[in-house]
């Protein structure tokens, strides 16, 4: 009963309800992050009281991983790196006049993964802790390798163009300083470019700028016309009924890589799109249905991973990624230790925060779809007004995540680099797999390797660890044999 005294705090509602626009709007500007929505809140809800202030960046945080899709649908410009993973699927129903499918299936299975993590949340928390903290730089590695090899199964046609993407990938995420001796690499004795190529600028790059030089390529008269949305929920609940195993496999997925250390939505959306991929790959790959269900699983991924991400946080006050750090250190300020402790001395404070969770996903529903209207209402208008505003929040979203002018130029190199590639038929998803994950398996490999001088066998010396590599070979055998029976088919 106290748990829901509070939860029913006005404050606390005022608190969510006003948070979650605020991290709508900032979720739908292409390269203005989750991660960046919750940080600019820190300010303001240091004065707050300890429930709310925690209630702002949960609910914040969840909107914006959420907004992302929204011009990701619509312009092909993905307002966060996780609505990356499936930009070209949402995208292919809206062109072809599936817009509230699109948007739909986004909101709701968005929704959905939260209330899927905070069920597991309030429930396992400790277990899957205990899990996520007997991972070494061993298990990191062949879990980022795991999702690298996930490549394949977003790399389109023709596994030699996917593979030329994600080289190009792997690449851009070498320049910079070295991970372990922090000796610059390819840098050219550029000082911006010690800390490496950021992935925001990359990714307004590659889609946002790269969309609208395609836009600007094409004759007026010629472009498509936006189509307007329309019902939203009851079709999407439809679909998410239909999708079910694909939302369960993708809340699964979202929940266990948000509850590794430094994973996050990003890696889970990937994850489970290219696990979803190969689940439609034959038969319904390219019809709406495969699409949706890509999009209903990375998009439940997204969201579940946050809730995920609280586990090890909340447990052992050890972040799982770089906004429950900033959700930590409020609740220290405020009073509130997060560790085993928190269960026995506050367990009140603890469960509120779970609640606050549900009641941010449900939310999500009716003001993600109010937002998705207004946002195509908005976009209907001529390009001509449209386009300089969208050119504008990209250098903006460029500028303020690395305080750079230098990030202003890269989003023009890798915008056109992004539509040459595309050009020429070169998917760039693999491109941004290899980005993410690049660094991950660099770092983790190279401290195994010291730790174990040199002796390769310590990668299957864990039990944990084994596994996951015996999984890693066997995709790529999977792959490689695939390829093979199918080009003697198409020999035959």
């Amino acid at each position: 009963m106290h748990i829901l005294a509070g939860l029913a705090d006005p404050y606390l509602l005022l608190t969510i309800l006003i948070a979650a626009f605020y991290g709508l709007v900032i979720g739908a500007i292409p390269g203005l992050t989750a991660l960046m929505a919750s940080a600019l809140l820190v300010p303001f809800v240091i004065f707050m009281d300890p429930m709310p202030a925690v209630g702002a960046i949960v609910t914040a945080s969840a909107m914006a991983i959420f907004a992302g899709d929204i011009p990701g649908a619509l312009l092909r410009m993905p307002g966060t790196p996780a609505s990356a993973a499936y930009v070209d699927d949402a995208h292919g129903l809206v062109l072809n006049g599936k817009a509230a499918v699109s948007l739909g299936a986004g909101v709701i299975a968005s929704a959905f993964g939260g209330l899927f993590s905070a069920t597991v949340l309030s429930l396992a928390a400790p277990s899957l802790a205990k899990i996520a903290l007997t991972f070494s730089s061993v298990e990191y590695f062949w879990l980022g390798l795991l999702g690298l090899s996930c490549a394949t199964l977003v790399s389109g046609d023709s596994l030699t163009k996917g593979l030329v993407s994600l080289f190009l990938g792997l690449s851009l995420a070498t320049v910079g300083m070295d991970p372990v001796s922090g000796i610059p690499r390819l840098t050219f004795g550029s000082v911006n470019l010690l800390s490496g190529f950021g992935l925001i600028p990359v990714l307004i790059g590659f889609f946002a700028i790269a969309e609208l030089m395609r836009g600007a390529s094409v004759p007026v008269g010629a472009r498509p016309a936006l189509p307007k949305v329309g019902p939203i929920l009851w079709p999407s609940l439809r679909n998410l009924s239909i999708h079910k195993l694909g939302a369960l496999r993708g809340g699964l997925i979202g929940t266990l890589v948000g509850a590794l250390p430094g994973a996050g939505s990003d890696i889970a959306a990937w994850i489970s799109y290219a696990v979803s991929s190969r689940a439609t790959r034959r038969g319904r790959a390219r019809t709406e249905d495969g699409a949706i269900e890509r999009i209903t699983a990375a998009s439940t991924a997204n969201n579940a991973s946050l809730g995920g991400a609280y586990i090890p946080a909340t447990v052992f006050g050890i972040p799982g990624d770089a906004i429950t750090a900033i959700v930590i250190s409020v609740m220290f300020i405020k009073g509130i230790n997060p560790g085993p402790t928190l269960f026995l001395n506050n367990p009140e404070a603890i469960y509120t925060i779970f609640g606050i969770f549900f009641v941010a996903n449900i939310l999500m529903i009716p003001l993600g779809i109010l937002m998705i209207h207004a946002f195509g209402a908005v976009l209907r208008l001529p390009a001509s007004y449209v386009s300089p505003v969208i050119l504008l929040f990209c250098i903006l979203g460029a500028f303020s995540v690395e305080n750079t002018l230098f990030a202003v130029g890269l989003i023009a190199v890798f915008g056109v680099l992004g539509y040459l590639l595309e050009a020429n038929g070169i998917p760039l998803a693999p491109a941004i797999l290899g980005l993410i994950l690049g660094p991950m398996i660099e770092q983790n490999f190279m401290t195994t390797m010291l730790k174990a001088q040199g002796d390769l066998s310590v990668f299957f010396d864990r039990q944990v660890g084994a596994w996951l590599g015996y999984a890693t070979i066997l995709v790529w055998l999977l792959v490689l044999g695939m390829r093979v029976v199918s080009t003697r088919r198409q020999a035959i």
